[in-house]
């Protein structure tokens, strides 16, 4: 049998293979971030097919942290009870589900009067408003990442993943090219990170510690003076330390050009697992269990990067978009690559409120 489809453990989370489905804005949620008919409905799609571990869109921890429309909320007590129906919906089809906690940052969206967090006044900020966060802005910040995570425990969810990548708020903290603070939260890499230490610290005092805690980080942001693959390594083994369960490494923000988290044009073997060679040392350096993220279309490749170590998870998200059932498909026998074009139109329908489909599936 193939090592992908091993039953493996996160902290007492039984996984029932290697795969996972990585988080995915779908543009399903009601315009409060309420969890809909349409969203559990895809979870439990994708549990049905035989996804090991579904990580869900990034929830928006607080109001001003919302990056876009019809984005999935947990910033309320009000949202615990469809956020529980949709555990309930996984957990009754075989499923495990962990819920993505974020902040959007600068990226997020000016809604009801909210302005936009920075970490600093970096070059090339919006000239649209924007609030530099004060110490007394993290203190709410972080406590923001606490109650959504005894949210997410309160509502059945197997975990929670910290979002620190794709140029998020946590992530901006992180590179020098936004972070140009001269307080304890800038400068070196130590100052960087402590949000992150003081997140999880919040989170950990909720949820006890055998609750799964994950985070998805930046390998690299690609961008001029962005976080490095040194930074990366760096803050991930403090919270090692820490006692954080699991790594998702990923790479890229919207100002990366070609270079972002969702490449296009991956028609190729080669093409694949673009993060690789990062891993490759992150595996070296962190003794944590570590989710792979990028490109992956082939279960040869796939299967490739577990037997060499390189990871020990595989996290997919535009393929599982097309096929909600591939790894029932691979785990059948049928092992031929995915049929995803990686063209990115299935991000088109989520931006115009009909929820993220195959696009390129549709025409053919």
């Amino acid at each position: 049998m193939s090592k992908l489809f091993e039953t493996t453990e996160i902290n007492g989370m039984k996984l029932t293979n290697r795969f996972v489905r990585s988080a995915t804005w779908e543009g399903m949620a009601e315009d409060d971030g309420a969890v809909t008919p349409k969203l559990t409905q895809t979870m439990v799609d994708l549990a049905q097919g035989g996804v090991g571990l579904i990580v869900t869109g990034h929830a928006y921890v607080s109001p001003e942290g919302q990056a876009g429309p019809w984005q999935l909320g947990i910033y309320s007590d009000e949202l615990v009870y469809g956020l529980k129906s949709m555990c309930d919906a996984v957990h009754n089809a075989g499923g495990k589900i962990v819920v993505q906690l974020a902040h959007a940052g600068n990226s997020a969206v000016e809604t009801d009067g909210n302005i936009p967090y920075v970490v600093s006044a970096f070059k090339g900020l919006s000239e649209s408003p924007r609030h530099e966060l004060t110490k007394e802005d993290i203190k709410k910040l972080v406590k923001a990442f606490g109650d959504a995570a005894r949210r997410a425990k309160e509502a059945g969810f197997d975990g929670v993943q910290i979002h620190s990548a794709h140029g998020y708020l946590l992530n901006q903290f992180l590179s020098p090219a936004y972070n140009l603070r001269e307080d304890e939260y800038g400068g070196s890499i130590e100052n960087r990170a402590r949000v992150h230490m003081e997140v999880y610290n919040a989170i950990r005092d909720v949820v006890d510690k055998e609750y799964p805690v994950l985070i998805k980080i930046n390998n690299e942001d690609y961008v001029e003076n962005g976080v490095s693959l040194e930074d990366s390594v760096m803050v991930s083994n403090m919270l090692a330390d820490a006692g954080l369960d699991a790594i998702e490494l990923s790479g890229g923000t919207p100002d990366s050009g070609k270079l972002g988290p969702a490449r296009v044009g991956i028609n190729k073997e080669e093409k694949e697992a673009y993060f690789r060679e990062a891993a490759a040392v992150f595996k070296k350096q962190i003794d944590l269990p570590l989710i792979l993220v990028g490109g992956m279309r082939s279960f040869s490749v796939a299967e490739q990067i577990i037997d060499s170590g390189i990871a020990d998870y595989i996290s997919m998200c535009r393929p599982l978009v097309r096929e909600p059932g591939l790894i029932k498909r691979w785990q059948s026998g049928d092992t031929s690559p995915s049929t995803c074009k990686s063209d990115n139109f299935c991000f088109g329908p989520a931006m115009s409120g009909k929820g993220i489909y195959c696009v390129t599936e549709e025409k053919e």
